[in-house]
């Protein structure tokens, strides 16, 4: 009987891990929505931490704008032009009391459209505002219609997407967010600045973690009781 009760200990535990492998996955979802970057002098995007309504950008700043799935502000994908001042606003002549503001809007991939819906192309275009201006009046010099949600979360870009705002796709099932937008930041749901993720929504509820806590105590009981009968 000494082998049999380790084979079975070693199952419980075996068992044990892929249920909270398998929980983990089960549970995550991912949020489809435009978030929100900002140049970073020359050398990448950084992820915002407060809303296109809030930001009120320097002249010569460059903010990004990406359409995209993701379950968090950890694994957002940044747009996929490179923040240049000089290539989007060389045909844009400075003018006194104006101020210059580069954005690249990335509706993204197909992988990322809603059902039914086609990304346009990726776009560059140089916005020239009122020195107080926005970034989201900056985007809305060149970039109309916008459409947002009753929480001022940035919805639609140019029209795109047709219908829908920051709701939640996979496993977890559709909801929007109604997070407002100065309230942002990356820790909060979609478009949390930017975006972000919920979080019932990243891993293993306790219940599950209670579950497999006890599968595992049961094993490792197994274990010891196997030994003791040798």
């Amino acid at each position: 009987m000494r082998r049999p009760l380790g084979t079975a200990a070693l199952l419980l535990l075996v068992g044990a891990v892929l249920a909270l492998l398998g929980a983990g996955n089960a549970q995550a979802a991912g949020y489809r929505y435009w978030s929100f970057w900002e140049g970073d002098g020359g050398k990448g995007w950084t992820y915002a931490t407060q809303g296109p309504s809030v930001v009120r950008p320097d002249d010569g700043a460059v903010q990004g704008f990406r359409f995209s799935v993701s379950e968090d502000s950890q694994d957002s994908a940044q747009p996929r032009r490179a923040p240049d001042f000089g290539a989007v606003c060389a045909d844009t002549p400075a003018k006194d009391g104006r101020k210059r503001v580069a954005l690249v809007v990335d509706p993204g991939t197909a992988a990322d459209a809603p059902d039914g819906e086609k990304p346009p192309a990726l776009r560059t275009a140089c916005a020239q505002v009122a020195p107080d201006a926005s970034t989201a009046e900056a985007l809305a010099s060149v970039a109309k219609p916008l459409r947002y949600d009753g929480s001022a979360m940035l919805c639609a870009i140019s029209g795109y997407p047709r219908s829908g705002c920051g709701e939640q796709t996979g496993d977890g099932g559709s909801e929007e967010t109604t997070e407002a937008d100065g309230d942002r930041d990356d820790a909060a749901a979609p478009g949390g600045h930017g975006s972000g993720s919920d979080s019932s929504g990243g891993g293993p509820s306790a219940g599950v973690l209670t579950g497999v806590g006890a599968v595992l105590l049961l094993g490792v009981a197994a274990v010891f009781q196997a030994r003791r009968r040798r």
